[in-house]
């Protein structure tokens, strides 16, 4: 039916369900109304830079509010912001798993109570690239953890549960094609890598702690980017996981900076 999945059979049991971070519920707002006729999900972790997207995707999509400023639906929040620019949500996320977890539990949510089908979800934002040209942008077909396996480990009531993290591979060579259009970007598809920290864990030697070499590093990257990953950031695995679970559509787009 095109239906966004929830897997939670408790929710039904439930007389209001709280969208608590996203300051939104199903008797305190009208969901459907707000947002049934969404059609894609855009989320990236800026609050800044969801706000300067959703003022774009007016433009591009010629709205009568293009030009004007977006209101915040979250804005009784403080944990993530969301802005709507006609079929298009773009929504904050934060950084790292714990945080895009808790906004994707509440966005899923928020999408199936609204009766939304379809849905098409995307996220986008920057990333390190590995060996790759400054200024790419890597379509992930596969999100992986910092072993290189493609899995989302995640300890629940004391026990290891592992999830797939496999994204649509006809969405990411769509986007792919779409590329063709802007020349100024180049695009590739490939393996994604997800880590817990931003220093030690993505192979830094600047953070307040360092345990390896700088030869160690060299050697791990390598071994990194002969399994396929081309990029590293903090949020894929747990993304693609929770996407694929509810039976959303989704794919993650970054920009590598450096």
């Amino acid at each position: 039916s095109g239906l966004v999945l929830v897997k939670n059979p408790h929710l039904d049991l439930m007389e209001e369900d709280v969208l608590y971070h996203l300051d939104l519920g199903t008797k305190t707002h009208d969901l459907p109304a707000m947002f049934g006729d969404i059609k894609f999900v855009c989320v990236g972790g800026s609050p800044r830079r969801m706000r300067a997207f959703a003022q774009f995707m007016q433009r591009e999509l010629g709205l009568p509010a293009a030009g004007e400023d977006v209101a915040d639906i979250c804005a009784g929040s403080d944990r993530y912001a969301m802005y709507r620019a006609g079929p298009v949500l773009s929504v904050s996320h934060g950084m790292g798993i714990p945080s895009i977890s808790i906004m994707l539990h509440e966005l899923i949510k928020l999408l199936h109570h609204a009766k939304c089908r379809d849905v098409t979800i995307i996220r986008i934002g920057t990333s390190g690239g590995l060996g790759i040209e400054a200024g790419s942008v890597v379509i992930t077909d596969m999100a992986m953890d910092s072993c290189f396996q493609p899995r989302f480990e995640q300890v629940v009531l004391g026990d290891v549960v592992v999830r797939s993290t496999e994204l649509d591979k006809d969405l990411a060579e769509e986007l792919l094609a779409c590329s063709r259009d802007i020349p100024d970007f180049p695009t590739l598809i490939g393996h994604t890598m997800c880590t817990y920290d931003f220093y030690e864990g993505q192979g830094r030697l600047d953070g307040a702690l360092c345990s390896f070499s700088s030869e160690k590093k060299l050697e791990y990257l390598r071994r990194a980017y002969d399994a396929g990953v081309r990029n590293i950031e903090m949020e894929s695995t747990a993304f693609a996981a929770l996407c694929g679970l509810c039976g959303l559509k989704g794919e993650c787009c970054h920009f590598h900076l450096l």
